[in-house]
């Protein structure tokens, strides 16, 4: 009984294996041109190479026709796994001349490899009756050579296709989460928490200082600007980012005073990469809105840049008991979401006991912006 058991397990760990054994596809659609062109190839073939006899009866027929069906699935198959490894070896845009004429020449040479053997195959079935014809040989393989250059022009317009389908869908997931992100920007900018709190400080240095009041009015104005003009930007420069930072945190000290400690170590080299807009912003917020603040236990918050291709964001970690219903993630989950469309570098979140640190990778592609 355990034997048998044990013969049936491997009978269904070598069934999953071959099930999970992927064929080569150039595109989404190899399989089905090649059920829709496979009869008619085979056909074809079959009516040069046989002539008349290919018809002349039912059992050669089916036989032929069988035979050269399977032996065509196999042959397409092969090519598809050389359109794949020329596919990889030249991916790139303006390597496809290149690809397509060794692809070509690649099935050219396949296709009188493979009527060659097909045809001395019929020669081995004595029900076929075949007798192998230079004349005929030569017809099939101008005619497969024919369709060969066909099918390989025919798969690569549907590859650029699929890429532009893919490209069509990628632009239209980033637009849904820059509209994602500029919701939550807009939940920031009129969140009455930050503007009540801003008000109330407003009003006290109104009544204390007024030099001071009409500074943070100033820095308040600014923070707001920015929202509304960076709204539908994309990317804005790093040194843009930074100055509307510096009037973002002037108004959370206003609130923490030495509660909040915030560094800025910048190299000038970075300042002129860019970042999608309210970057830092939703950096800072998370932590704020995650931790306690208090003089006598400071949020201290690292923004660095080294030159090393990103910008390093450290915040202390001090968790605090969150009783509002809501995601405290969203706004870091859709940064990161923004980056993985923008880039092929990713967010890098690692967190100790004590810090997390939150890496932005620097984009190198410029855009006007500024505040």
């Amino acid at each position: 009984m355990p034997r048998r058991l044990f013969s049936k397990c491997q009978k269904v760990g070598i069934l999953q294996t071959v099930m999970n054994v992927a064929l080569p596809k150039y595109t989404n659609k190899d399989y089905v041109v090649l059920a829709i062109i496979l009869l008619p190839y085979t056909l074809i073939t079959n009516s040069i190479a046989f002539g008349v006899k290919y018809f002349s009866s039912l059992e050669i027929f089916l036989l032929a026709t069988i035979t050269t069906a399977i032996a065509f699935s196999i042959y397409f198959t092969l090519c598809g796994g050389v359109a794949v490894l020329l596919k990889n070896r030249f991916p790139l845009p303006h390597q496809v001349p290149r690809r397509l004429t060794l692809m070509i020449l690649m099935f050219l040479l396949m296709s009188g490899l493979f009527l060659l053997f097909l045809f001395r195959m019929y020669e081995y079935i004595p029900a076929l009756e075949f007798r192998f014809d230079e004349n005929n040989f030569v017809w099939a393989y101008f005619a497969l050579g024919i369709g060969n250059v066909f099918l390989t022009f025919l798969h690569e317009g549907i590859a650029r296709y699929e890429n532009w389908r893919t490209n069509q869908e990628e632009m239209e997931q980033l637009k849904k989460t820059y509209r994602q992100g500029r919701l939550q920007g807009l939940k920031s900018q009129v969140n009455p928490h930050f503007l009540f709190n801003s008000l109330n400080s407003l009003s006290s240095l109104i009544s204390e200082d007024e030099e001071q009041a009409e500074k943070f009015l100033d820095e308040m104005s600014k923070v707001y600007r920015y929202m509304l003009r960076n709204d539908e930007e994309q990317l804005v420069t790093l040194d843009t980012e930074l100055k509307f930072v510096a009037s973002y945190i002037y108004l959370l000290k206003a609130r923490y005073g030495e509660g909040l400690q915030v560094q800025v170590d910048i190299e000038d080299a970075d300042r002129e990469k860019v970042l999608p807009p309210l970057s830092l912003q939703t950096i800072i917020e998370n932590a704020i809105t995650q931790n306690t603040i208090s003089k006598s236990c400071p949020l201290q918050i690292g923004i660095s840049a080294k030159g090393n291709g990103s910008l390093d964001v450290i915040n202390t970690l001090q968790p605090k008991q969150i009783t509002e219903s809501f995601d405290a993630e969203a706004g870091l989950d859709n940064l990161v979401s923004k980056y993985e469309f923008l880039n092929d570098e990713k967010v890098v979140i690692n967190e100790t006991t004590n810090q997390r640190l939150i890496q932005l990778p620097l984009l190198y592609k410029k855009q006007e912006a500024a505040i």
